[in-house]
């Protein structure tokens, strides 16, 4: 399967979602976006695919998202994209395309949206275990409860 991760290896939920692609098995292309952002077009197209708005695309913590004044709600989205394009921080991550769809993987785990199901559990960085959907056991029902 044909993965690509648009990627910023200082951002947790980017490290995470990178190990569970390869805990599924796949060695993706990874696109290290701050080195090599996306052009224009390519952008776009992220975010339609994902089926985002541009403002839903927009990363605000730890950016200079305010102090751009992008806060203010009468941008347009050519606007939007011309900060993300210009300061490429801006632009919300990770980015994963598959075969699948394309997501913003925002928590970590949306990647299983776009990826064949788990068959072990993972355990994220801060320590969260993953569980495949098979293999959690039911709640145990107690009698009388």
């Amino acid at each position: 399967m044909k993965v690509t991760i648009h990627h910023n290896p200082d951002c947790g939920t980017s490290r995470n979602t990178l190990a569970l692609i390869r805990h599924a098995g796949i060695e993706p292309t990874v696109v290290e976006y701050l080195r090599d952002p996306p052009s224009r077009e390519r952008l776009v197209g992220l975010i339609a695919a994902a089926g985002l708005s541009v403002r839903d695309a927009l990363r605000k913590k730890g950016t200079p998202y305010a102090e751009l004044g992008l806060d203010n709600p009468d941008l347009s989205d050519d606007q939007l994209i011309d900060a993300m394009m210009a300061v490429p921080i801006l632009v919300n991550r990770p980015f994963v395309e598959t075969p699948l769809g394309t997501r913003l993987c925002r928590p970590s785990e949306v990647v299983l949206q776009v990826l064949p199901p788990l068959t072990e559990p993972f355990t994220k960085e801060d320590g969260e275990v993953i569980e495949p959907e098979g293999l959690r056991e039911p709640p145990s029902s107690t009698p009388g409860s």
